[in-house]
C-alpha cells in the first residue's frame, strides 16, 4: 500500500477558486459547482478538482493502492440524500502498479436529494482524497456550493456523458478460495480490454485486487482477489459484483455473473 505524507490541509471555500499556494502540492483548485435544480427538486452539482500537471487522484476503487474520495455531507442544509456519478476511470500505471483514477482534471457529478423539495438544498462537504505525482499527498478540504443556476453546466453533463454504459451481458465466472479470501474469474465477451475493475456493491468492506487480463478465444479473462476483514475465504454472491470494462469501444458497467460450477 502507499504510505502517505502526513501533510494536509484544511479549507472553507465559499463557491471561489483559491490560489494555488493555499492547496496541498499537486492542486490548482478544486470546488463544489453551482449546478442546477432538476425538475424533482433535485439539485445536480459536482466536486471538480484541477491538478497539476503530471499529478493523479483516484477513482472509488482505486485496485492495489491509493486513497479515493470519501465525502462527509453532515453540514449540508435539507438533505436527504446524495448519489455520485464516476466518471470511467483511467488506468495509472506507476512501475509494476495500475491504480485506477484520473489526469490533471477530476470533475465528479452528483444527485443531491432534498428532504423537502419545495426548499432549496444547501451543498457543504468535507472531503478527504489523495493526490500522487511521485509521492502521494492526503488532502482534506471543507467545500461550499454557491447557488445553483437556471440551466444545467456544461462541465457537469459533459462528465456525465463519460459515465459507463450499463451492459445487459451477465458473463460466466468462477470462484475459487485462496489463503486470504476468494478469487473470482470472469470470461468477458470483449476481445481487447484496456482495464476491468471489479468490485461488491454490498460488501464495501472487501478489498479487490487490480483484475489480471488474459485474452481468451471467447473474449478476455478477467481474475482478481476479494479479501474480506476476516482474511479467510467467503461466499462471495455474484449477483452483488460490479465490473467496470473500458476498452477502444468505451466504458461499460456489467452487472452480476452467472456462477459456474
Amino acid at each position: 500500500m502507499i504510505r502517505f505524507s502526513l501533510l494536509s490541509l484544511c479549507l472553507i471555500l465559499t463557491g471561489i477558486t483559491a490560489s494555488a499556494d493555499e492547496f496541498p502540492p499537486g492542486i490548482r483548485s478544486a470546488r463544489l459547482l453551482p449546478g442546477w435544480t432538476d425538475n424533482d427538486g433535485n439539485r445536480i452539482s459536482a466536486f471538480e478538482l484541477q491538478l497539476e500537471p503530471g499529478w493523479k487522484t483516484y477513482w472509488r476503487k482505486p485496485g492495489d493502492s491509493g486513497l479515493p474520495p470519501e465525502f462527509d455531507w453532515q453540514e449540508s442544509t435539507n438533505l436527504a440524500a446524495i448519489t455520485l456519478h464516476w466518471p470511467a476511470p483511467e488506468a495509472i500505471i506507476s512501475g509494476d502498479e495500475t491504480t485506477l483514477g484520473y489526469h490533471d482534471l477530476l470533475v465528479l457529478p452528483f444527485t443531491a436529494r432534498p428532504k423537502d423539495p419545495a426548499s432549496p438544498v444547501e451543498l457543504t462537504a468535507a472531503v478527504e482524497f489523495g493526490v500522487c505525482e511521485k509521492i502521494c499527498v492526503p488532502a482534506y478540504l471543507e467545500l461550499q456550493a454557491p447557488a445553483p443556476g437556471e440551466t444545467p453546466t456544461p462541465e457537469i453533463t459533459h462528465a456525465l456523458e463519460k459515465m459507463p454504459r450499463p451492459s445487459s451481458v451477465r458473463p460466466v465466472c468462477t470462484t475459487r478460495n485462496i489463503e486470504d479470501g476468494t478469487q473470482l474469474s470472469v470470461l468477458l465477451p470483449v476481445a481487447r480490454i484496456e482495464l476491468a475493475a471489479m468490485e461488491l456493491q454490498e460488501r464495501p468492506d472487501v478489498w479487490v485486487s487490480s483484475a489480471q487480463l488474459e485474452p481468451e478465444a471467447k473474449g478476455t479473462r478477467a481474475t482478481a482477489d476479494f479479501v474480506p476483514p476476516s482474511g479467510k475465504p467467503f461466499d462471495l454472491d455474484p449477483s452483488h459484483l460490479l465490473i467496470t470494462v473500458i476498452s477502444p469501444d468505451g466504458a461499460t458497467e456489467i452487472q452480476g455473473c452467472t456462477l459456474q460450477d
